[in-house]
């Protein structure tokens, strides 16, 4: 039972996530630092009080650890987010951010010295050529839909380009990452929850180099358009209204994805996640009408097929939480 609805909350969460999360962008594309400082302060202060018992209760893990993982996590978060200022549209970020199992495997390889199967590397191979397509198409719409001067419409793709070269910096810090908690569960066990506090909770001191842009959108966030919150009847700013749904439905997606690890084989779990980004990529198309050509579908289409394919869904069906994953091969 706890399974399915972890399931649902991934899915309920994350998807309705990205619907807040492009309904602030579309109206304030410079918000970014202010939805992350907002989603990194509630778990935080949710993890003090029910993880770390209000700071009475010792990590498992010792913080210099987290320091460096938490350097690594908020420069993640703050950089995805600043990409969506950079000319990058929703569904391509979307898109862009799945390419993380290209990441992994190439760190992977560089620093754990793993080898992969060929099957591996076909489904790899998938996942860049989708992505490339993607990136491409986008790239001759950013330069197509500027009826601005010649010099404004270079402007645009050079902002463009500084935004994917984000996103792949982006995609990469995040695979190092995701070593580097490897490497850590692997020496001192699984603490996920406690990871998750101190990876909300140390980086909040950073936000004050942020602070007056921070300002600056809170400031415009209370000059919106009110709107009344349906059932409460509360009245409020309707930025604000976003803000706060954008970081319950964070909460509620990483919730759930946090039951799935600790209750689901690691196959489900990737399983779930990527079933729930192609979800998500097609309700933002419909629901937003974001421009997506043919070349964008092919492209998506590559890219999770690659993702299944990596999962080896078809053979690994009756796979179960205890038994062991044949994932990779060391030499």
């Amino acid at each position: 039972m706890r399974p399915a609805f972890a399931v649902g909350l991934v899915f309920a969460g994350c998807c309705s996530n990205v619907i807040f999360l492009e309904l602030l962008a579309r109206k304030h594309p410079g918000c970014g630092n202010i939805v992350t400082f907002a989603q990194f302060l509630f778990i935080a202060v949710e993890g003090f009080l029910f993880e770390a018992d209000l700071g009475r209760k010792p990590p498992a893990i010792p913080i210099r650890y987290y320091v460096v993982m938490v350097t690594m996590f908020f420069t993640v978060s703050v950089v995805n987010n600043y990409a969506l200022n950079l000319n990058i549209a929703m569904p391509l970020h979307m898109i862009f951010r799945s390419g993380s199992l290209i990441a992994n495997m190439v760190l992977g390889i560089i620093i754990l010295k793993k080898r992969y199967s060929i099957f591996k590397y076909t489904s790899i191979a998938l996942v860049s050529v989708g992505i490339f397509i993607c990136t491409f198409m986008s790239a001759k719409q950013v330069t197509s839909q500027s009826n601005l001067s010649e010099n404004d419409g270079f402007q645009a793709f050079v902002w463009w380009l500084l935004g994917i070269a984000a996103l792949t910096f982006a995609l990469l810090m995040s695979a190092r990452m995701g070593i580097f908690q490897e490497t850590l569960y692997k020496q001192f066990g699984k603490h996920s929850k406690e990871a998750l506090f101190y990876n909300h909770a140390l980086p909040l001191p950073g936000f004050i180099f942020l602070a007056s842009d921070i300002y600056d959108h809170a400031v415009l966030f209370n000059k919106s358009e009110l709107y009344q919150v349906p059932v409460v009847g509360l009245t409020m700013p309707v930025m604000w209204f976003y803000l706060l749904m954008n970081v319950i439905t964070q909460y509620v997606c990483i919730r759930g994805v946090f039951i799935l690890t600790t209750e689901c084989a690691s196959l489900t779990v990737t399983l779930v996640v990527t079933l729930r980004k192609f979800v998500s990529l097609i309700f933002s198309i419909l629901y937003f009408q974001n421009p997506f050509t043919l070349w964008h579908w092919l492209g998506t289409l590559f890219v999770f097929i690659g993702t299944l394919m990596y999962t080896e869904v078809w053979n690994n069906l009756g796979t179960t939480k205890s038994q062991p994953q044949k994932d990779d091969k060391k030499n």
